[in-house]
């Protein structure tokens, strides 16, 4: 019976994360008003199962690999405890409407979870540097790329009339929303998929090895479901990103989708580096809307936002650690 609420809880937690995380990648094309929420979301869907499909599995495996839980029964307590988490963190955050990083909160939980289950022996620290170089890039080049880049297409563009230029960014920005949500796919489907793929492998008392493997039916669910919570929960999340954060007019929305996407696709197929989608849209598009003014960003939302992220890590160790406490103690009454 824990195999069945085990794979359940992964599959909550997908859709939670295309509920709270995968709108991020379309809050840009939806607040310049290039596309309607509606037609944005179904673009995102089909995209998002692109991502998953054309994109290897090297973050799945950086995150199938990031604690060791042994294999059994037990250790499926211990995943089922860290998705519970996922939820539980995400949703609360998700009333409030603010835009928190799910791959922050599957690591965290992750990590809270092995601890709790084996000590620290549990924690693999190479593949948390990687995450460590995730959230540098994700945060720092982020911002400092789209705020370069927005400021040059700006020069380019200096002599070309308004109606011309939105014109042109209009089907920029339908293309680079459709590249955004492909890289979200890329990165938080490979994700989820690569802990679908631990459950599977803890069921079986298999090892699970460096380069995971995983099968079209487990990316089409995913695909499936993420594109679910995303219909269901997502436009709470866009409005908070492109409207209440900063507004951006059309060129600025292309820069930071493309910065966006290309950093998270570059390091899903070079390194495996698990990026945050949230983390890395917001960053973008706050350097975006800082390269014409500083003002143009709403800082005070925006501080919000990285609390938010700040406090993803400690919250969801605490409470990954706790509920594996729990499901532990549980476990051993029955």
């Amino acid at each position: 019976m824990i195999l069945p609420f085990a794979l359940f809880l992964v599959c909550a937690s997908i859709f939670v994360n295309g509920w709270t995380d995968a709108p991020n990648a379309i809050a840009t094309v939806v607040s310049t008003k290039v596309l309607s929420a509606r037609t944005a979301i179904a673009m995102a869907a089909v995209f998002n199962l692109v991502g998953i499909m054309c994109f290897g599995s090297a973050v799945a495996s950086t995150i199938a690999n990031l604690v060791n839980v042994g294999t059994g029964s037990n250790p499926l307590i211990v995943i089922c405890a860290a998705q519970l988490s996922i939820v539980i963190w995400s949703v609360s955050a998700w009333k409030f409407g603010i835009p928190t990083s799910e791959s922050h909160a599957l690591i965290a939980s992750l990590m809270g979870a092995g601890i709790a289950y084996r000590g620290i022996s549990a924690f693999e620290w190479d593949p948390f540097a990687k995450v460590l170089w995730g959230i540098f890039i994700s945060t720092v080049v982020g911002f400092a790329a789209a705020y370069l880049v927005t400021k040059l297409v700006r020069f380019l563009f200096r002599n070309v009339k308004r109606a011309r230029a939105n014109r042109i960014f209009s089907v920029g920005q339908i293309a680079s929303a459709a590249l955004m949500a492909t890289s979200h796919g890329a990165q938080d489907g490979q994700k989820f998929m690569g802990v679908f793929v631990l459950v599977l492998l803890l069921a079986k008392d298999q090892p699970v090895p460096q380069t995971v493997h995983i099968d079209f039916w487990i990316m089409l669910l995913c695909s499936l479901v993420m594109g679910i919570g995303t219909s269901v929960g997502g436009y709470r999340i866009i409005k908070t990103m492109g409207v209440d954060m900063v507004k951006l007019e059309k060129y600025q929305g292309f820069s930071a989708e493309l910065v966006a996407s290309v950093c998270m696709l570059v390091t899903t197929v070079q390194s495996g580096i698990p990026l945050s989608t949230t983390n890395t849209k917001g960053s973008a598009m706050m350097g975006a809307g800082a390269s014409r003014r500083f003002s143009d960003v709403n800082w005070g939302i925006a501080k919000e936002m990285v609390a938010a992220w700040v406090l993803t890590f400690p919250a969801c160790i605490i409470i990954g650690f706790l509920m594996t406490k729990l499901f532990v103690l549980i476990s051993t009454l029955f």
